[in-house]
């Protein structure tokens, strides 16, 4: 390793007060999700301090409120050296009444070697070490052979894609580097799909029909959507049991691909047979999965279970799938990310790890889902690493530990550094 990165990495441990200051400081802008639409002052911040580190910054907003931020430092020789993306989202999970923090939530306190707010985990620890890292190289004046950029994202809490629309608006890279919770693992991930399930009768019935739907002989050609519904939920439960043994995936416990049945709706009031019901599901899928793959496995077998009900298969079920927003449109997708164990940059980053903590690399699947499924889905490979463990994560008295922040910095300072110096 060069003597200037050694001194810089250095650097982290004697400036640790620095690092915690700056991740304070991130945690002090209030930008929990829901309610979003809260960020542009965090976000300006960020822009600012890219700014003041030669980086050209575009900031636009995704929502009223709630801008992306990307910070992009040309390399010196970017046509022969590989580039990165640094991916960060500034959201952070919401905050409810009467939960017992130990200080308000977006005032931090350091305590016992933690530092406690809601974002420390999740993430703002990670933006927080890259940060820190940006600043040592500016200081240093190391000028990187390839590009360098920082995305500061919107809205991965509640299923908006700052990310995606970074993508859209035309940044690439060699390599993304999620910098989300993985208490420092180097992981990809499975995906995630949400979708509303209707059934719906043609006509509508007064409830003292019902003998004449349900009896032999009744003569009407009426059902109540609920009960309906209820035969498609068992069909859901059916279809998850057999994804539990007949699907699998290294590094994921069996059964982790669920259908979870999370929200229904139906009927009108009780003077009418329902003509309607609506049945909101959460499908979790494997990193070789896409989200297409999934959603159209499950209307296949839903409309199989229709074909079979005399009454469904002329009043089948209607699909729709995913969204761009949990607030807006009640709806989501997180697409999966599988980590080539072989790609160069994720072996570059293995040997940062191993020479900063002098331990072996963990490289696995995140049981839960981020902004990296996006890089993943528009053909960029890449990799979630970042500071914090999910069981502080979105919980009362978040927080992240103040020696793993600096390790996982002087980690993200060696890969940035090394990666950008790597020849195409």
């Amino acid at each position: 390793m060069e003597d200037q990165l050694k001194d810089l990495i250095n650097e982290i441990e004697k400036r640790e007060g620095e690092l915690v200051h700056l991740l304070e400081t991130l945690i002090r802008f209030k930008t929990p999700a829901p309610p979003a639409r809260n960020t542009e002052e965090g976000q300006q911040f960020i822009a600012s301090f890219l700014k003041k580190k030669g980086f050209e910054v575009d900031m636009w907003d995704v929502y009223p409120g709630d801008p992306n931020v990307v910070g992009t430092l040309k390399g010196v020789q970017s046509s022969q050296y590989k580039s990165l993306i640094i991916n960060g989202h500034m959201d952070v999970a919401e905050v409810n009444e009467g939960e017992e923090w130990t200080s308000d939530p977006f005032t931090p306190l350091v305590q016992n070697g933690m530092v406690i707010g809601r974002g420390a985990a999740d993430m703002k620890g990670g933006l927080a070490g890259a940060l820190f890292a940006i600043q040592l190289l500016h200081e240093s004046g190391i000028q990187l052979p390839g590009d360098l950029t920082f995305q500061s994202v919107i809205g991965e809490e509640v299923g908006e894609a700052g990310t995606l629309e970074c993508g859209k608006r035309g940044y690439k890279a060699d390599f993304a580097l999620v910098v989300d919770t993985s208490d420092l693992h180097i992981q990809g991930q499975g995906g995630v799909i949400t979708g509303w399930i209707t059934v719906k009768g043609k006509k509508t019935y007064h409830d003292a029909t019902r003998k004449d739907m349900i009896h032999a002989g009744g003569n009407l050609f009426g059902a109540s959507a609920i009960e309906k519904m209820m035969k498609i939920i068992q069909g859901l439960q059916d279809l998850e049991r057999n994804w539990a043994v007949m699907k699998s995936y290294p590094g994921y416990p069996a059964g982790t691909n669920t259908i979870n049945p999370a929200v229904i709706e139906g009927g009108r009031h009780a003077a009418f047979i329902a003509d309607q019901c609506r049945l909101w599901i959460t499908v979790h899928f494997y990193p070789n999965e896409t989200h297409e793959q999934v959603a159209k496995e499950v209307e296949q077998h839903i409309q199989t279970i229709a074909n079979a009900d005399l009454w469904l298969r002329e009043n089948p079920p209607t699909f729709e799938w995913g969204g761009s927003s949990m607030i807006e449109e009640q709806g989501e997708i997180f697409p999966s990310l599988e980590v080539d164990s072989n790609h160069p940059a994720v072996r570059s980053l293995v040997n940062s790890h191993e020479t900063i903590l002098n331990e072996k690399a963990i490289v696995d699947v995140s049981p839960t889902v981020t902004d990296g499924g996006w890089f993943g889905d528009a053909g960029i490979p890449a990799a979630i690493y970042g500071p914090g463990t999910l069981r502080h994560a979105h919980a009362v008295n978040e927080q992240v530990s103040i020696e793993q922040l600096i390790q996982y910095t002087k980690v993200v300072l060696t890969f940035i550094y090394q990666w950008c110096h790597t020849e195409k």
